[in-house]
């Protein structure tokens, strides 16, 4: 049994995990494992809107997401990326590309030059929303977790390998024992965020040790009778509590939601989705998940799921939390309403 923390980011003195030193989870998890020269990784979300019902926005997105794939594919662009899609509350469609670097400096020569169409002032007149929502944390400030060994998503497809079965999972606290910050600092928010209109757009000034929670489902291998079993029994569960988020999330420290199917290279919809959300805090986020009724439902229908399947079931899970300083983060939304994002923050 591993630590999730690997040995080179152990602090001499960290606070007392919520679990004893012989707790022993009762399912295998594991971590991704990035090679001890980096230090610090970029996870970028460039976002489209637009109403798929008006031929002349459907149009303009395509164009600008087939922009966007060439970017990807030029000098210094991602070593991964992965694209999702959602309807928020307003009917709007949200096509979001996320791209991962673990060379922030080749992320900074791209970036570059990928906004000089991203930011050009042509964008104001295209008819529908852009949105970029950036952090570049330490590897010291956010965590991953993954069901099964043999595939990674999201930050881990640029880590060396997965871990053996860690330790720190499968209790209520784990993600933040987890985190190797938090061995050693409490991750409180600090500061208020606020808007800043640049010239029709407009960015978000954040404050520090905001939260990004990435987690995910892929149903891709499961056979029939299980999968009648999640999209019956545990995904309403999930799509509840994602909506619950998303439309009265901010009174519980939840600033955006949004429930993503993954799409394919065609932009078809694949058997993954993942809930991406913005928190005031790594506590908020945990408040929620301890004691929420919408939470609390989701975990019920999982843990029924899968005991009942047990090491038959082919369900994977994953997910990735990020706890970010206000310098590592960047927001900026253009043609975008009002409840875009941190948008909502503010």
């Amino acid at each position: 049994m591993e630590s999730a923390i690997p040995q080179h980011l152990r602090a001499q003195c960290p606070r007392q995990r919520r679990v004893p030193d012989d707790y022993t989870p009762p399912y295998p998890s594991y971590v991704a494992r990035h090679a001890k020269t980096v230090t610090r990784v970029v996870m970028a979300y460039f976002g489209v809107q637009f109403r798929d019902d008006t031929p002349a926005q459907l149009a303009t997105a395509q164009t600008a997401l087939a922009h966007l794939d060439a970017d990807f594919g030029a000098a210094d662009g991602p070593g991964h990326w992965d694209r999702a899609r959602c309807v928020d509350d307003t009917g709007a469609v949200n096509v979001i590309s996320i791209a991962y670097w673990d060379d922030p400096s080749a992320f900074d020569r791209w970036f570059v030059l990928q906004q000089q169409w991203w930011s050009d002032d042509a964008r104001l007149a295209d008819g529908i929303g852009y949105f970029t929502e950036l952090l570049r944390p330490r590897v010291e400030s956010y965590e991953t977790l993954f069901s099964a060994n043999d595939r990674t998503e999201g930050i881990a497809v640029l880590s060396q390998h997965l871990s053996g079965m860690v330790k720190e999972h499968a209790y209520w606290g784990g993600a933040r024992d987890r985190i190797p910050l938090s061995q050693t600092d409490d991750l409180a928010p600090a500061g208020v965020p606020a808007r800043v209109a640049i010239g029709g757009r407009v960015r978000i000034t954040p404050h520090d040790n905001i939260c990004l929670i990435r987690s995910g489902q892929d149903w891709t291998d499961t056979p029939p009778e299980e999968r009648m079993m999640y999209l019956d029994d545990v995904e309403p569960v999930l799509h509840k509590g994602m909506r619950y988020l998303r439309d009265e999330g901010v009174a519980i420290g939840c600033f955006a939601n949004r429930y993503m199917t993954v799409l394919d290279e065609q932009g078809r919809a694949t058997d993954k989705s993942f809930g991406m959300s913005w928190w005031t805090s790594l506590a908020a986020l945990e408040r929620w998940a301890e004691s929420h009724p919408t939470h609390l439902a989701i975990f019920g229908a999982a843990m029924t799921y899968l005991s009942t399947l047990g090491p038959a079931a082919k369900l994977r899970l994953y997910h990735e939390v990020t706890v970010a300083r206000a310098t590592e983060q960047f927001y900026e939304y253009l043609n975008c309403h009002p409840g875009t994002g941190l948008l909502h923050a503010t």
